[in-house]
């Protein structure tokens, strides 16, 4: 029987794709043995056939595939892709779509199959503990991880080898190759075989050089660079693992039993408490096992290709009729497809009904974010990664047992928000903003940036904006602070909303607008649109990122200063954060009273220093007294929102800015405070009042003479 290596590593980018493709080319070439090749990371697909311009037409999913309905008519010869660089190359999967036709339980007999005829099988097996990890683990006579000299690679190392004690694989069957071994800020080769139980069997120095250009040829850096230090050293690990035999042992079989048990037992004990972030929790284990998972997925990858959903156009996502159209034919090839996958497998038909709507949801929807946005008690969705979705409820986060398919879903996911707002995500431009058709705001973030994966946050709005009265009694404020700010409105005032994030700043903004009378013409302009207006005279902005090309962006500020040719009677921007803080307060003190803006702060004094910093980001070099001045003479009033500890949001200050104090430090008079008295023992919910200041604002006559009632006992403290 061949010799089976299995490479694998505890995190992305540490040369384990090269190291294992030039490793097997190296055996074949130099060391003229008869060696197989499989590319088995199944979370990045195709990038070893790219890397030795190899272009294979069948997986190891289509061979299973066939295998599990006909092992006889099953010929090896015909998956194989035969590389002019002298081994046979298989692929796991051509696409992501096709991991739902790998069956752990077959993967022995399918081994057997393939490692017939051969000298070494080189495997690269990625970096999931899932059971088809554990099963390709199961044929390897030598184990290599593949390790950088950096504390966080060596570290997540440790931890894998505590797995493979507790999966019962020996220790003197797995061998460490040290990649860029000579890193000058990296760790001693002598510091990591002193923290790591097994020993080293290989360092690999750092040649970016040589790596480059092979890698832009797509051809192995061991021919095309013969004399850099890389590929002696690849050689000579060949070498190593043609003459020292007793580096091949055998072990026995993990038993699914044992991997259970790491699912269950060892979660808190060893995932959570450890945070392997690749790695499976528990029940996202015990679903990899679950049959009705793996039916999904073989659903699921059926309904793709049948619907060919890669090339259909996503604007249809967007839609209504459209989506609805597609919805109903895939829901009848969904039914289909359960009844030949499944036969009499699903006798209940509540069940039926239940995975047809998720797998639609994760073909044609937004998967299992679809009942989190259905929940009207969530008000936010946070997407950690495929196995991670959290939510915040009533102003605390709690996890959920939602769970994507794949991390590619998460991804494919975020496109179908996003391309119908004509935005675009990609490593070049790896965070977008963006906004639901329902009004949620959303923000998404992928890899190389994030390091977990995909990730997405949903920042959920209600279709029905919050009324008064709810607001009042949501303790968010009450009735004297409210008539006091509408009066602040309707005698046009400039009004800033500052907080923290998810404080409530957008709620109150919106608050604020109803109080603008419908006879005047208000400009709104945001990143992501998501303020809700109830008046007639309304002209909606919203900004754009720039194109594939760098190009055709749209800033707050250019749709602000496009915004002052449009004859505003009201100018509402989402949020100041830099250069258009200096164009806004221009405009307040120019005419364009009844300006309102929100900004992130931690008190009504900090959103001073910050307007300091965000008008000096305008690039245009003014002195802090004359900035001061400025913002003295534009703002009026600040509402100043929190989220406390008990997870409600309430105004905690409103301020007037009376001017300037002396030549650099601005007046600032709190009007209304909300002052906490303690937390209930029993909810923890935090207590206090409302409470006035004995300040009277310095416009209360204008009030008046707008003919607006509010009497000035109001504002005098309780004793």
């Amino acid at each position: 029987m061949p010799k089976t290596i299995v490479i694998l590593s505890t995190k992305g980018g540490v040369g384990k794709t090269l190291i294992s493709a030039n490793l097997a080319v190296s055996l074949a070439q130099d060391c003229k043995q008869k060696a197989l090749l499989m590319d088995l990371d199944l979370q990045v697909v195709g990038d070893m056939a790219r890397m030795l311009n190899l272009s294979p037409q069948k997986s190891l999913a289509d061979l299973m595939y066939l295998y599990k309905k006909d092992p006889q008519k099953v010929k090896k010869e015909d998956f194989l892709f035969t590389s002019p660089l002298g081994l046979d190359f298989l692929t796991g999967v051509l696409r992501p779509q096709q991991t739902g036709y790998l069956d752990a339980g077959k993967i022995k007999d399918v081994f057997t199959l393939l490692k017939q005829g051969y000298d070494y099988v080189i495997i690269d097996a990625g970096k999931s503990f899932t059971d088809i990890f554990v099963a390709i683990l199961n044929q390897a006579n030598l184990i290599l991880i593949v390790v950088t000299p950096d504390i966080l690679s060596v570290y997540q190392t440790k931890w894998i080898l505590d797995t493979f004690q507790f999966l019962q694989i020996p220790l003197n069957m797995v061998k460490i190759i040290l990649n860029r071994a000579e890193s000058v800020s990296g760790i001693s080769w002598q510091e990591v075989s002193a923290t790591l139980p097994v020993s080293i069997i290989s360092q690999i120095p750092s040649e970016g050089k040589a790596v480059g250009q092979a890698l832009n040829a797509a051809v192995p850096v061991v021919l095309d660079s013969l004399k850099a230090k890389i590929t002696l050293a690849i050689k000579k690990l060949a070498q190593v693992l043609i003459l020292e035999q007793n580096l091949f042992i055998e072990h026995k079989e993990i038993e699914e039993l044992k991997l259970k048990e790491l699912a269950l037992e060892k979660t808190g004990e060893f995932w959570q408490k450890e945070g392997l972030g690749e790695s499976l929790g528990a029940v996202s284990a015990l679903e990899e096992m679950d049959e009705v998972v793996i039916l999904k997925r073989r659903v699921h990858s059926r309904l793709i290709e049948e619907l060919n959903l890669k090339r259909v156009n996503l604007d249809v996502f967007s839609n209504v009729q459209k989506k609805k159209e597609l919805r109903d034919k895939a829901e009848v090839m969904v039914t289909n497809f359960l009844t030949e996958e499944a036969g009499s497998f699903l006798s209940s038909s509540e069940v039926r009904k239940k995975l047809v709507k998720e797998i639609l949801d994760e073909a044609l929807a937004l998967g299992p974010l679809e009942d989190l946005l259905a929940d009207t008690g969530i008000t936010d969705i946070m997407v950690n990664n495929k196995d991670e979705i959290y939510v915040e409820r009533s102003g605390k986060i709690e996890t959920t047992s939602k769970k994507f398919i794949s991390n590619e879903q998460v991804r494919i996911i975020i496109e179908r928000i996003i391309a119908p707002l004509g935005r675009r995500i990609d490593e070049s431009m790896p965070m977008v903003d963006a906004r639901l058709l329902d009004g949620s705001r959303v923000n998404a973030i992928i890899p190389p940036v994030s390091l977990a994966g995909p990730t997405i946050t949903i920042r959920k709005f209600r279709k029905e904006k919050f009324t008064i009265p709810e607001l009042i009694g949501f303790g968010a404020f009450n009735q004297i602070i409210i008539d006091f700010i509408s009066a602040c409105v309707l005698c046009r005032k400039n009004i800033i909303v500052s907080g923290g994030t998810g404080s409530g700043k957008t709620t109150i903004l919106n608050l604020l607008s109803q109080f603008i009378p419908n006879s005047e013409r208000i400009i709104t302009i945001e990143d992501a649109a998501e303020l809700k207006l109830s008046q007639d005279h309304w002209v909606r902005l919203e900004s754009r990122p720039p194109n594939i090309e760098g190009k055709g962006a749209i800033t707050i500020r250019d749709l602000f200063r496009n915004t002052l040719r449009m004859r505003p009677d009201r100018i509402i921007v989402g949020e100041c954060r830099a250069g258009e803080t200096l164009d806004m307060l221009q405009a307040m003190n120019t005419g364009h009273d009844g300006s309102m803006t929100t900004v992130h702060a931690n008190s009504t004094q900090d959103v001073l220093a910050r307007f300091d910093s965000m008008i000096l980001m305008s690039g245009i070099e003014l002195p802090v007294r004359a900035i001061r001045e400025m913002t003295a003479s534009a703002i009026d009033i600040i509402v100043h929102t929190a989220r406390l500890s008990d997870g409600s949001r309430k105004i905690l200050q409103v301020s007037e800015v009376v001017g300037m104090k002396d030549e650099m430090r601005i007046d600032l008079k709190d009007i209304f405070i909300f002052k906490q008295t303690g937390i209930s023992e029993g909810t923890g919910k935090v207590l206090g009042k409302f409470c006035a200041t004995d300040y009277i604002p310095s416009f209360i006559d204008e009030i008046k003479i707008k003919g607006i009632s509010l009497p000035e006992n109001i504002f005098i403290a309780e004793k």
